[in-house]
């Protein structure tokens, strides 16, 4: 599967960005799926993860109540709305299908990555 990540953007601190991710089939449904997120000179680390229905979902605790994930099967796609923008959270941002069902937080359980949308928050 290909997933293909688009959204990001410039934005002042406090502002609101819409990242969604494009499956290229179908499979995706049967999986979960997350966010990642790499800032400059620092490892990837998870954002968030919703599981293949879309009922369950988790989030790291430094965006825990201003990120949302969500999915819609139907269109193969996946969403992060991203509120309250820190420059903290200034990164390139990757979508990730998961091989686990419900949208694992390891790196090593991702199958496969997109190509990743650049987040700038700025102060």
């Amino acid at each position: 599967v290909q997933l293909q990540a688009s959204g990001g953007g410039l934005v002042q601190a406090g502002g609101s960005l819409r990242l969604s991710c494009a499956a290229s089939d179908r499979t995706v449904s049967n999986n979960g799926m997350g966010w990642f997120r790499q800032a400059p000179g620092k490892e990837r680390e998870f954002v968030a993860g919703v599981s293949w229905r879309g009922d369950s979902k988790h989030y790291s605790d430094s965006v825990k109540g201003r990120f949302t994930i969500s999915r819609d099967n139907a269109k193969n796609m996946v969403f992060l709305q991203m509120n309250s923008l820190k420059p903290e959270d200034t990164a390139v941002y990757y979508c990730a299908q998961s091989r686990s069902s419900y949208g694992s937080s390891r790196q090593a359980d991702v199958s496969s990555w997109g190509q990743g949308t650049l987040v700038t928050v700025s102060s």
